[in-house]
Order: C-alpha cells, then sequence, then structure tokens
C-alpha cells in the first residue's frame, strides 16, 4: 500500500496540462524553432537562445535592442508579465522536409498587469546549413 501511494503521487506530479499533448512539436521543424524562439524572448533572462535561433540579419537586429524586454516590445510588439505560447496545429506534414522557407503562427495568450492578452503573431523562417532560422516576425492580420 505505501509503494502504490509514492507510485500514485510521483505520477499525479507529472501530469500535463488539458490539451498540453496537443502542443507538442517536432525538433528540427520551423514550428520547433519559432516556438523556442519566442519562448526564449519571454521565459529566459537573456537574449542568447534567441540569438542562436536567428539569421544574421536578424541577429543584428535583436543585438541593437540588447535585452528581452526590448525585444518584447520592439520585435513582438507584445507585452506579457505570463504568457503561454502556442504553435499554430496546422496539418503540414512533410511540408517542410524540403522546404527552404517557412512560416509558423504563434498564438500568444497571457496578462501584461492586469489585462488578459491574446494576440497572433506571423514567425517567417529559413532554413540555413539545415537548421530553422527565425528571420522576421509580423503581427498576423486575420
Amino acid at each position: 500500500p505505501v509503494l502504490a501511494f509514492f507510485l500514485l503521487l510521483l505520477t499525479g506530479c507529472n501530469k500535463e496540462e488539458p490539451g498540453e499533448q496537443n502542443l507538442k512539436v517536432k525538433n528540427d521543424t520551423p514550428e520547433h524553432a519559432a516556438l523556442l524562439f519566442a519562448r526564449s524572448v519571454y521565459e529566459e533572462r537573456t537574449i542568447e537562445t534567441a540569438l542562436s535561433l536567428s539569421t544574421p540579419r536578424l541577429q543584428r537586429v535583436l543585438n541593437s535592442y540588447h535585452i528581452n524586454s526590448n525585444v518584447q516590445r520592439h520585435i513582438f510588439n507584445l507585452k506579457y508579465d505570463n504568457v503561454k505560447i502556442i504553435p499554430d496545429g496546422g496539418n503540414k506534414i512533410g511540408r517542410a522536409q524540403f522546404a527552404e522557407t517557412a512560416s509558423v503562427t504563434l498564438f500568444f495568450t497571457g496578462t501584461y498587469g492586469d489585462d488578459h492578452i491574446e494576440d497572433l503573431r506571423s514567425v517567417k523562417l529559413l532554413r540555413q546549413d539545415g537548421q530553422w532560422k527565425v528571420d522576421r516576425i509580423a503581427a498576423d492580420v486575420m
């Protein structure tokens, strides 16, 4: 009975949020690179990860803003205190295997101060040396 209790306790600690299984994206895809880039800007203390996931053109732009909060304000034009970022779940299987360019829509939902903010951003990526790199961010117009 004690062992069963601890096993139950351990499995309860590893539960994913509802719908979390749908948020998983494969490595080496444009969706994965775009999601890592955006999460690094909003969740990390420095822009180093974002720089490593960027094309040289975007690296120059990011370096001019120096810190994450400036990148949030000027590149994404979205400020959050807490944010959840979800890639578009569109079925694009096989599309990225041979492509050299890609566009991924990211859904942002979170809070800034007392405001609840939901928005979309389109992330344009290029394949460079076999890896997907973010080249630009644009507001998605519906």
